[in-house]
């Protein structure tokens, strides 16, 4: 049913993300499928990474973790922005057809007063993908 899951990470908050993270695991054990972990960065120097380049590098490695980890197969894609804050949600959907996933798994908060005027990036995504999308909170 599915072939590539992928699943938005954010390295700084990577131990928050681990229902998710299971959950992809479990889905994509059971189909046999591909984990395709989707970072976006700042252009600029961060806590996380100072390039780009090494953004990319510490995803991989994340990736191959995963795999050993939960016996999956896994890829990582790194993208690069001048503002993440403002451009997560149009680069999330760009690598959804990048990647060729057929399933997104992404972890999501519990809704509160102001998602009301400022949606949530799950919903967003949810919202505009053109493929299934799972919210895990």
């Amino acid at each position: 049913m599915f072939e590539r899951i992928m699943v938005p990470v954010d390295l700084t908050h990577a131990e928050r993300l681990e229902k998710a993270l299971l959950c992809a695991a479990d889905l994509a054990a059971h189909y046999g499928a591909t984990v395709i972990y989707v970072g976006v960065t700042t252009e600029q120097p961060s806590a996380i990474a100072h390039t780009p380049k090494e953004y990319a590098e510490k995803l991989s490695a994340f990736a191959a973790d995963q795999a050993a980890l939960r016996g999956i197969s896994t890829e990582a894609k790194a993208y690069a922005s001048h503002d993440p804050s403002i451009d997560l949600d149009p680069t999330l959907l760009k690598a959804v057809g990048e990647v060729n996933a057929d399933l997104v798994v992404m972890a999501s908060h519990i809704p509160n007063i102001a998602d009301h005027w400022w949606p949530a990036n799950g919903g967003s995504i949810a919202t505009e993908a053109k493929i299934s999308v799972m919210l895990v909170r």
